[in-house]
């Protein structure tokens, strides 16, 4: 059984705003955002955290998204 990835009108008000922002800067919601988004108090948590390691520190964004990629290649995953 599969966990389905919530839609933007399936979320709380709260999590629509985090969805909006991602949709934003993105132009996505990344589907592990919108399956951990059926826990909506998890997902906030989540995401303070993924905007804390993503933000802050000496490696440049683009680096880190970079290391994410090949991390996700390397493990045979799509994300």
């Amino acid at each position: 059984m599969r966990i389905p990835r919530l839609d933007r009108d399936q979320v709380d008000g709260e999590t629509q705003k985090i969805f909006d922002k991602y949709l934003e800067e993105r132009g996505n919601v990344p589907n592990m955002f919108r399956t951990v988004a059926h826990r909506p108090e998890i997902f906030r948590t989540m995401i303070a955290h993924f905007r804390a390691v993503m933000n802050t520190g000496t490696l440049s964004q683009k680096l880190k998204e970079l290391v994410i990629v090949r991390t996700s290649q390397i493990n045979r995953c799509e994300y």
